[in-house]
């Protein structure tokens, strides 16, 4: 088996590298922390140019055709550079509305998608504690016409999204999605910020109304298209965990190279030495796990155990991993005006965003059960 990177997805993410580099750096992450930017726009409109936002999407609406393993790459650099953009959020409304949507909806949104002009979003569907009805808004069908009613708790940059993917069930139990449009009547936001400052937004629907020219792939498909969403959803903040952590590591041990006790660096002690051998190994790991998982959704292949590996390892690595870097920073590492702690806070939220171990674990359980694994709804 080709466990290698493909040189156009190495060359992608060569490029989103040299521009966060010389982008972003720790005072302008400290300005989006204390709330002085809404996120960092002109590294989105800078990846935009260069093609990287429409990495995933197919040539023919204005994208390079590089699917999940393209946009991943970008994503990972992300992580590794803590800097607050809707590429995951893209990534959940863009990439479905390309597998389900109908052509008249592809044309309209993707190729302003793909040029950065506009953000479809759409919902995370992963928690800690599955999914129940109430969760979903619901829907009351009249002709041709469709009312939404609920709310959407923690969309990422649901509130800077010129289009939303919106989830509805109705009387029987079907859920089925739509397109809804900013602006919509009855479409209400509430500005919410996740632990590390991003935007994960509470969407309030009263009687919002929609038509069936707005609706996502076929009426009752919607469990499936969740289902859909929610594995590319895991497989992208486990990039994002993955350049977290692999720079978290990189600063800590240049850290421990340069701070020294008793006449000799920190890193020339064996219990300093070990632990961060042990990060090393965890973050390896996750990055064959995740790179199977991207590769299989890519190829269509049945995914739910590679993206469940990979979704474990994130939460398992992020757990340990941004706790070693604290503490191998020393009180340094508790300051949260310092660096490190911003690590730490990317990494707990993306292992929120992934639902924790332990229901990843509760998976794998009914799968060797005999039922099949679900991480997302």
């Amino acid at each position: 088996m080709e466990f290698s990177v493909s040189e156009e997805v190495r060359a992608v993410q060569e490029l989103a590298a040299r521009i966060f580099s010389e982008k972003v750096d720790d005072g302008a992450l400290k300005r989006f922390d204390r709330g002085e930017m809404r996120w960092h726009e002109g590294v989105w409109s800078l990846l935009a140019e260069s093609g990287l936002v429409g990495v995933g999407l197919p040539e023919e609406v204005g994208g390079s055709g590089l699917g999940l393993a393209g946009l991943c790459a970008v994503i990972e650099e992300q992580g590794r550079h803590v800097t607050a953009l809707p590429l995951v959020a893209s990534s959940l409304g863009a990439l479905p509305l390309a597998r389900f949507g109908s052509a008249s909806q592809r044309d309209a949104w993707l190729p302003k998608v793909a040029s950065g002009e506009a953000l479809v979003v759409g919902p995370l569907p992963l928690s800690a504690v599955e999914h129940e009805p109430r969760d979903i808004p619901s829907m009351d069908a009249s002709g041709d016409a469709f009312m939404l009613r609920g709310v959407l708790d923690a969309v990422p940059y649901g509130g800077d999204a010129d289009a939303l993917l919106v989830p509805a069930r109705d009387g029987s139990g079907a859920v089925s999605v739509f397109l809804v449009a900013r602006g919509a009547r009855g479409l209400r936001v509430e500005r919410e910020r996740g632990t590390n400052y991003e935007p994960f937004d509470r969407i309030l629907l009263d009687d919002v109304q929609v038509s069936a020219a707005d609706m996502i792939g076929a009426s009752g498909d919607g469990a499936c298209i969740l289902e859909w969403i929610a594995g590319r959803a895991a497989t992208a903040y486990g990039f994002i965990q993955l350049g977290v952590l692999s720079d978290a590591v990189r600063r800590t041990a240049q850290h421990t190279v340069e701070r020294k006790q008793f006449g000799k660096s920190l890193a020339g002690f064996q219990a300093v030495s070990h632990r961060a051998a042990d990060c090393y190994i965890d973050i390896e790991a996750l990055r064959s796990t995740l790179w199977q998982a991207a590769w299989r959704l890519d190829q269509g292949l049945p995914a739910g155990n590679a993206v469940a590996s990979a979704a474990w390892w994130a939460s398992e690595a992020g757990h340990r991993v941004s706790h070693a870097c604290q503490h191998l920073h020393g009180g340094t590492g508790a300051d949260v005006d310092y660096p490190i702690h911003r690590y730490y806070l990317w990494a707990q939220q993306a292992r929120l965003c992934l639902g924790g171990s332990e229901r990843i674990l509760a998976g794998f359980g009914h799968a060797l059960a005999g039922q099949s694994i679900e991480i997302g709804l």
